[in-house]
């Protein structure tokens, strides 16, 4: 059965595109969300991009015939189906929505079409506002969020880590060749090992996967802390060894808060641009949200301004300049700020990094999980040689009104690059920032 869609204006605003996304089924705009859209045009944030881009689209499948009638969407199909703007002639009169707005519009465009295709048709509203989804329900419209930004639900549980229980022997050989080779089809490139022996449960070690040579490496201890950081627990050690490994180009790390992601990739950011001049610059960024909202409205200079949203930023870099957690001495007698000026860190907004290239740079985008996948990827074409990028935040901590688990950014690109050998992923589950934190986020 054809089916008809009725696009909401967040939909559009979040993927111009998501009109080819269809197939075969018609396309309906409703004129009130093509009014709603140009008032968007003018803003330089994504939303503003995307409107102009869906204006483009529009004004070209204009030249192909009248919108109001329809326009296909595919040339080189048969099967196309049909864009329509709605221009909401005869809808129908709903009553109990007093107020004269687009959800309300959509509505009752959706019952309008409902009784004029009857069971030849299914109509439904796409949408990511969970309210209007609520409201169609109560009219018996089928109503459904955009689906094709988001990730498999269930395989959205990948840790990054994987225990395989093994015999004593392999383990003793494993200790003793450094390297082990195990039938296991279903690794994914630098995933951590837990081996555990089957006859004695306490006996374990631990390992990552190198999927050029099909073999589990045993991993070097580390003896030394970092910056003062010492790992708490064995998804702290695995997310260690990820952020200091240079052939890993990108690393990310989810976990409640707590859990030690933007402290562990400060770290090891500075002692791989100051110790061991790996890279030129360590950049720290995170999305000031909405991602390219204006910063302006906010006193005094763009420092002054950036000041509330990089705080947390700032209390990680006051915390490792000071020694770290397991030391009373500072590891520098001066501030942050001497870094700064001396070009070897830099704490940004992500508003302006559209047109840059970033090259030999450990880069760090924390909160990760505001970004749409659309802006990840903005941000990980930015990288110019010998860039390693950070990606860190809580996919179940998420302050973007249209973004859910499973279509962030943080976990769109933890599935698409699962396997991929520049990649590698860990999350971190037992929160380390103090008891209080740690019995709060269990019990509250």
């Amino acid at each position: 059965m054809k089916k008809v869609f009725i696009l909401d204006t967040n939909v559009l605003l979040n993927n111009p595109l998501s009109i080819y996304k269809f197939e075969e089924h018609d396309v309906m705009i409703p004129i009130s969300v093509i009014e709603e859209i140009d008032t968007f045009k003018k803003e330089l944030s994504d939303i503003g991009r995307n409107a102009r881009e869906l204006s483009r689209i529009l004004d070209r499948l204009r030249t192909k015939g009248k919108l109001s009638s329809g326009i296909p969407l595919f040339d080189d199909r048969k099967d196309s189906g049909n864009l329509f703007v709605y221009l909401g002639h005869n809808m129908e009169i709903l009553p109990e929505l007093l107020e004269d707005s687009t959800d309300n519009h959509i509505l009752a465009i959706g019952l309008t079409l409902q009784k004029q295709f009857g069971d030849d048709r299914k109509v439904i509203i796409i949408t990511k506002d969970s309210n209007l989804r609520i409201k169609a329900d109560a009219f018996g419209i089928d109503s459904e969020d955009f689906e094709a930004d988001k990730i498999d639900k269930t395989s959205s549980g990948y840790s990054g880590i994987t225990e395989i229980t093994v015999p004593a022997k392999v383990i003793n050989d494993f200790y003793t060749k450094n390297e082990i080779s195990i039938a296991n089809e279903e690794l994914n490139p630098n995933e951590f090992i837990i081996l555990r022996d089957d006859s004695d449960n306490d006996q374990y070690v631990y390992g990552v996967y190198d999927k050029t040579d099909d073999v589990i490496r045993m991993l070097e201890p580390q003896s030394e802390g970092v910056w003062g950081i010492y790992p708490r627990n064995i998804e702290q050690t695995f997310a260690l060894e990820a952020l200091l490994d240079d052939n890993i180009k990108l690393v990310t790390l989810s976990g409640p808060a707590g859990t030690g992601k933007t402290l562990l990739a400060i770290a090891a950011g500075l002692a791989k641009c100051t110790d061991e001049d790996e890279y030129h610059k360590l950049l720290v960024s995170r999305p000031i949200f909405p991602l390219g909202k204006d910063i302006g409205f906010l006193p005094g200079d763009l420092e002054e301004k950036l000041n509330p949203w990089m705080q947390p930023i700032y209390d990680n870099l006051e915390l490792l300049l000071n020694g770290g957690i397991s030391s009373s001495q500072k590891r520098f007698s001066r501030s942050y700020q001497e870094l700064i000026n001396q070009g070897m860190l830099a704490v940004e907004p992500l508003t302006y990094i559209r047109g840059r290239s970033i090259p030999n740079q450990y880069f760090i985008v924390d909160e990760s999980q505001n970004l749409t996948p659309h802006e990840i990827k903005t941000i990980l074409t930015r990288a110019g040689e010998g860039t390693k990028i950070i990606l860190t935040g809580d996919p179940y901590q998420i302050d973007n009104p249209y973004l859910d688990t499973f279509n962030n950014g943080l976990s769109y690109i933890i599935q698409r690059f699962r396997g991929e050998k520049i990649a590698a992923h860990i999350s971190l589950k037992r929160g380390e920032r103090s008891e209080l934190a740690t019995l709060a986020a269990a019990l509250l």
